[in-house]
C-alpha cells in the first residue's frame, strides 16, 4: 500500500493518470476521451466525452449482481416506522417514481425541486431524477416560504415533489402551507406538484389541476421499466443552494461523471466503506452531506445506507448507538454539534450497546474542537476522524485518508489535504504561508472532480465569488483561516468573514471560542465581533453551561463571566477578552448543526438578522434576545 504523501503527490503532479485510475471504480456507457479540460480557467470539465449515470452506478449495477442485498433502510423514531429495501426493490421504487415524473412531463435537463422530510420517497425522488437526466434541487424541509420562493425562481422547476408534513421531536411540522405560500410568491411557479401524503396532517388543501397524489400515480406505474438516461460527464446532476442571511442564494451546480468518480474514490480511500457493509450518516438530505453520504456515496459503494428520521435524543440519548448495534453499522458520519449534544448526556447511554461492528466515526460541518474530539474518541474507543469540506466541494478537502495510510489522528485537526486538492495556505498578499503561519485556506485550480462546476445560471458569479481572492495567483477561496504545522497537519481557525479587528489586531472567532471552551463550566460557545466605537470591534460570547445552577442568579452569572474572561486572558491575552459573555441554554442552529454566527452578530448589533426560519429550535432566539436585553 503506498504511503499517503506519494498517493497525494501523484494526484497533484500526474492528475490525468491518477483520475483515470479512480474512474475505473464506476461504470461508463461510453468511455471518456479526455480526463480534464482546463482550457477555460477556472472552469474545469472532467472525463470529457464519457457518458454515465448516477442512478445506474448507485442502484442498477448492484441490483444486477446482488439484487437481494439491503440497499436502503428507512427508520423513523418519529412515526415508529421502519422498512428495508433491497437493491432490486430500490430499483423498482425508483423506476416507479421516475415513471410518475415522466408522466408529468419531466425530462432530461428539467429541474425538479424536492422539499421533503427524511422519508424513503425523498431518496427515490433524487435517484429518479438522476435516472432520467432531470436536475434535482433539494431544499431542506420546513424552509420558510420566502426562502423557498427564491430557490423556485432561480431553479425554475417543472415539478416540485413534497409531503404534507414532517415530524420533529414528536411534533408535526406542516409543509404544504409553506409550499403553497412559496409558489404564490414565486414568479416561475411549477406546472405540477407531486405530493406524498403521510397521513400526518389530514386537512391539507389540494390545488386542483396542479397537485398530484403520489400514491395514486405510483399505482399506475407499478411495473414501469424506465431506462437510465446516459449523460455526458459534464452535464449537471443537481443544484444545491448554499445558505446565507442576505442576498440571492447561490446554486452550487454539480456535474455527473466527476461527482460519481469523486464519491466512489472517497468511499474507498477516506471512508473505507465496502460493498455489503452499512453506513449511517445522521445528516439530512437537504444538506450536502446528505446528498453525498446518505444517498449517493454509500450506494455507489454497494453499501447499505440508513436514512434516519429523528433526533439524537428521542426516545433517549442512546438511539444512535442502538441503531449501530441493530444494523451492525460499520461507518458512521455525524457532526461536532451532535457530539456536543451527546456529551451533555449520561455516557451510560453510549456504553450499553455493542459497537463492535463500528470501524470509525467521521465528523464534519464545522470545526471540531479538541475537547469534543478527545471526549468522543475516548468514550467510543474507536477512531474519530475530522473532515473539512464545504457545500461547494461536495466531498472532503482535508481528512485522514485511512484507506491509503493509517496516519496518526491528532485532536482538533482535520489532518491533510485530500487527494486531488492542491490546497495551500496564503497570506493576504497572495504569497504562500510558512508552517505555523496563519493564512487563508485556498485551492489552486483546477478543482478536482466532484466540486461545483459553476453557480447555476451565473458563470460570472462563480468566478467573482470563488476565484477573485487575488489577481495572482487565481485560487479557489474557502473563506476560512487556517494553519499548517511542520508535520503537515492543518487547523481551521474560522471564517475570514468572522475575523474580529480589535484595535488593529485581527482575531479569529474560532481561537476565542477555543479559549472560552477551555473553562470547565462551558459546554458550547459562539463568539462574534460586535461594533465598538473605540476599538472597531469587540468579541462577544454566547455560552451554554454544563450545569444550569452555575448561572441561576445574577451574582453567579457575573462571577462565571469573570472566570471565563480570565480564561481567555490566560490563553490568548487581554486583547482577545470578550466584552461580554451571555449565558443561554441553546445556540441558534439549523437542523444540520450549522451555527448562525452572522445572525448572532446582527442581533447583538441591533440589525436585521435576515432569514431565521432555518433555526431548528426557535426558542434559542428568544433566549438570545432576552440575554441581550439584560
Amino acid at each position: 500500500m503506498p504511503r499517503y504523501q506519494d498517493f497525494y503527490r501523484q494526484s497533484i503532479d500526474q492528475p490525468d493518470a491518477f483520475w483515470r485510475e479512480q474512474a475505473r471504480l464506476v461504470d461508463w456507457e461510453h468511455p471518456f476521451d479526455r480526463v480534464c479540460d482546463f482550457s477555460r480557467p477556472p472552469f474545469a470539465k472532467w472525463f470529457v466525452g464519457g457518458r454515465t449515470n448516477l442512478c445506474h452506478n448507485a442502484v442498477d449495477r448492484h441490483a444486477a449482481t446482488r439484487p437481494d442485498a439491503p440497499a436502503l433502510v428507512y427508520l423513523s423514531t418519529e412515526t415508529d416506522q421502519e422498512k428495508t429495501y433491497s437493491y432490486a426493490e430500490l430499483k423498482v421504487e425508483v423506476m416507479r417514481m421516475a415513471a410518475s415524473m415522466k408522466s408529468l412531463g419531466v425530462g432530461k435537463g428539467d429541474r425538479v425541486l424536492i422539499y421533503m422530510p427524511m422519508i424513503a420517497e425523498a431518496a427515490f425522488a433524487m435517484l429518479a431524477c438522476a435516472r432520467i437526466g432531470a436536475i434535482h434541487s433539494v431544499v431542506f424541509g420546513g424552509f420558510a416560504a420566502g426562502s423557498l420562493a427564491t430557490r423556485i425562481d432561480d431553479a425554475k422547476p417543472k415539478l416540485i415533489v413534497s409531503a404534507e408534513a414532517g415530524m420533529r421531536n414528536g411534533k408535526e411540522v406542516p409543509y404544504k402551507h409553506l409550499l403553497d405560500d412559496a409558489i404564490d410568491q414565486s414568479q416561475f411557479p411549477p406546472e405540477k406538484v407531486l405530493m406524498v401524503d403521510r397521513g400526518l396532517h389530514p386537512n391539507w388543501q389540494r390545488v386542483e389541476g396542479r397537485d398530484m397524489d403520489y400514491a395514486s400515480l405510483r399505482a399506475r406505474h407499478l411495473d414501469a421499466q424506465v431506462p437510465c438516461e446516459w449523460l455526458e460527464s459534464s452535464e449537471p446532476s443537481y443544484i444545491l443552494y448554499t445558505s446565507g442571511t442576505t442576498g440571492k442564494p447561490k446554486g452550487v451546480q454539480r456535474d455527473t461523471g466527476g461527482y460519481t468518480v469523486a464519491l466512489a474514490a472517497s468511499m474507498k480511500h477516506i471512508y473505507c466503506g465496502n460493498a455489503g457493509e452499512t453506513m449511517f450518516t445522521t445528516s439530512d438530505i437537504g444538506w450536502v452531506v446528505g446528498h453525498s453520504y446518505i444517498v449517493y456515496g454509500p450506494l455507489i459503494a454497494g453499501m447499505t445506507t440508513i436514512m434516519y428520521e429523528g433526533t439524537p435524543l428521542r426516545p433517549d440519548a442512546g438511539i444512535w448507538w442502538q441503531i449501530v448495534e441493530r444494523f451492525k453499522v460499520n461507518v458512521m458520519f455525524s457532526s461536532p454539534t451532535a457530539v456536543r449534544v451527546l456529551k451533555k448526556q449520561d455516557p451510560a447511554y453510549l456504553h450499553q450497546y455493542d459497537l463492535s461492528s463500528l470501524k470509525h466515526l467521521f465528523l464534519a460541518g464545522e470545526p471540531l474542537d479538541q475537547p469534543t474530539h478527545q471526549w468522543i474518541m475516548g468514550e467510543l474507543n474507536k477512531p474519530v476522524i475530522d473532515n473539512y469540506w464545504q457545500t461547494e466541494t461536495g466531498w472532503p478537502m482535508l481528512s485522514t485518508v485511512r484507506g491509503v495510510e493509517d496516519t496518526p489522528i491528532r485532536f482538533g485537526t482535520p489532518a491533510f489535504p485530500v487527494f486531488g486538492y492542491n490546497l495551500k495556505i496564503f497570506r493576504e498578499d497572495g504569497s504562500e504561508c510558512d508552517a505555523n503561519e496563519k493564512g487563508i485556506v485556498a485551492v489552486v485550480p483546477p478543482l478536482p472532480p466532484g466540486c461545483l462546476s459553476t453557480v447555476w445560471g451565473d458563470d460570472d458569479r462563480f468566478v467573482k465569488t470563488y476565484f477573485s481572492l487575488f489577481k495572482e495567483p487565481q485560487v479557489y477561496s474557502s473563506f476560512d483561516w487556517g494553519i499548517r504545522d511542520e508535520q503537515g497537519y492543518h487547523f481551521i481557525l474560522g471564517r475570514t468573514d468572522d475575523v474580529i479587528n480589535v484595535a488593529g489586531h485581527r482575531l479569529g472567532t474560532r481561537e476565542i471560542e477555543e479559549a472560552v471552551q477551555g473553562h470547565p463550566a462551558i459546554a458550547e460557545v459562539a463568539v462574534v465581533g460586535v461594533q465598538d466605537a473605540v476599538k472597531g470591534q469587540m468579541p462577544v460570547a454566547f455560552a451554554v453551561v454544563k450545569d444550569a445552577s452555575r448561572v441561576a442568579s445574577a451574582e453567579n452569572r457575573t462571577a462565571l463571566e469573570k472566570e471565563v474572561m480570565k480564561a481567555v486572558d490566560e490563553s490568548l491575552g487581554a486583547i482577545a477578552r470578550p466584552s461580554r459573555v451571555y449565558f443561554v441554554n441553546l445556540l441558534p442552529k439549523t437542523r444540520s448543526g450549522k451555527l448562525l454566527r452572522r445572525s448572532l452578530q446582527a442581533l447583538a448589533e441591533g440589525r436585521d438578522p435576515g432569514d431565521l426560519t432555518t433555526i431548528e429550535d426557535q426558542s434559542a432566539l428568544e433566549q438570545i434576545r432576552s440575554a441581550l436585553a439584560g
